[in-house]
């Protein structure tokens, strides 16, 4: 396979500065097909080029790397149901009008809760957060929509962490050892990781440029680890993933039962206007996997510039990284890129 379009189309985007740097990777079940770094970390003269392993914060994949996959196994250890409501689980979630939400609403979006508030600027720690969260008035009524929800994933960390005796970044190691994954990936990255990792944006709240440091306000305000937000890594991390989720599909043993995948990746059809499945997003012809993927395509986003999409059909799957909020988030150049770079990549596929 030849990827010469979908080379372009990301060149072009680093010369028209959509994003200073960029990492593409595209796979099947068992192999990489085509890998490739663009730009540079920044947009300083001497900023070191992107290379393959360059560390770029993941944003919101780590609703689906991290967050819903442990949930997964929550939910076929029997310590977690998917139709367990919140109210049983959080203390504070209480009222008539939320009664009924459960961890499965959580999970797509359609709670009732707003998608974001900037917490971060009066609430530090769990404590603070949770009860925040759980008593703040809802958006709207419960499965009548979807809200695509940071909120809402913050509290189903908390769940999730009060499900066993570890936090979230130590479960999620786990995981990623279940997974085989040997390539950099993980909540607060060390030091040694900062030359290698690409800045997001130049923060006004913090008064710094942010390089390792997660650029979401209300994750750094959970010292760095939350189920909305934290992971940094490589394209090559983000890839063995998608493989380790597409060999689950094709009936492999993995760190999750085939089912229960399919039950998060299946869209929810009781909501009305959604796409979201459980944590997932799923293909739409105005999604940002463009329009040549299957309908039973799956994918996810995130605010920095990434995106991971996996299409089970065709067994393929597109990682995407970029540091598109480098200097600052106001550049959405992105929102015209991804599509277009995953429908020369799916139309390389296809020939």
């Amino acid at each position: 396979m030849t990827f010469d379009a979908a080379r372009d189309i990301v060149a072009a985007a680093v010369h028209d500065r959509a994003f200073p740097a960029a990492v593409v990777e595209v796979g099947t079940r068992t192999d990489v097909v085509w890998t490739e770094a663009f730009g540079k970390l920044s947009y300083d003269l001497d900023a070191s080029p992107a290379r393959e392993d360059t560390v770029f914060d993941l944003a919101s994949l780590t609703k689906v790397i991290a967050t819903a996959p442990l949930a997964m196994q929550q939910v076929e250890r029997g310590t977690l149901g998917l139709d367990d409501p919140v109210a049983r689980l959080v203390t504070a979630w209480r009222g008539s009008d939320r009664e009924d939400v459960t961890v499965r609403d959580l999970l797509a979006h359609c709670s009732g809760l707003t998608a974001h508030l900037p917490l971060y600027r009066d609430h530090t720690g769990r404590a603070e957060f949770e009860h925040s969260i759980a008593t703040l008035p809802l958006e709207y009524a419960p499965r009548t929509r979807s809200i695509y929800s940071d909120l809402g994933f913050i509290l189903l960390a908390f769940i999730i962490e009060d499900t066993g005796a570890a936090g979230l970044s130590a479960r999620f190691q786990t995981l990623v050892g279940q997974m085989g994954i040997v390539d950099r990936l993980q909540f607060n990255p060390p030091p040694q990781w900062r030359r290698e990792t690409a800045p997001t944006e130049q923060d006004s709240w913090r008064g710094r440029l942010l390089t390792g440091e997660v650029h979401d306000g209300n994750a750094w305000a959970l010292a760095g680890v939350a189920g909305h937000a934290g992971l940094f890594g490589t394209a090559a991390a983000v890839g063995a993933y998608a493989r380790h989720l597409l060999q689950v599909l094709s009936g492999r043993t993995g760190a999750v039962a085939r089912d229960t995948l399919l039950t998060f990746i299946t869209r929810r059809h009781d909501v009305p206007e959604s796409s979201r499945a459980l944590g997932w997003d799923t293909m739409l012809p105005t999604s940002s996997c463009g329009t040549r993927m299957s309908p039973h395509a799956f994918g996810h986003t995130g605010f920095t510039g990434t995106s991971l999409w996996i299409d089970p059909e065709r067994g393929v799957y597109v990682v995407f990284l970029t540091n598109r909020v480098h200097p600052t988030r106001d550049n959405d150049r992105i929102k015209q890129v991804r599509p277009a770079l995953h429908d020369a990549v799916m139309e390389a596929v296809d020939r």
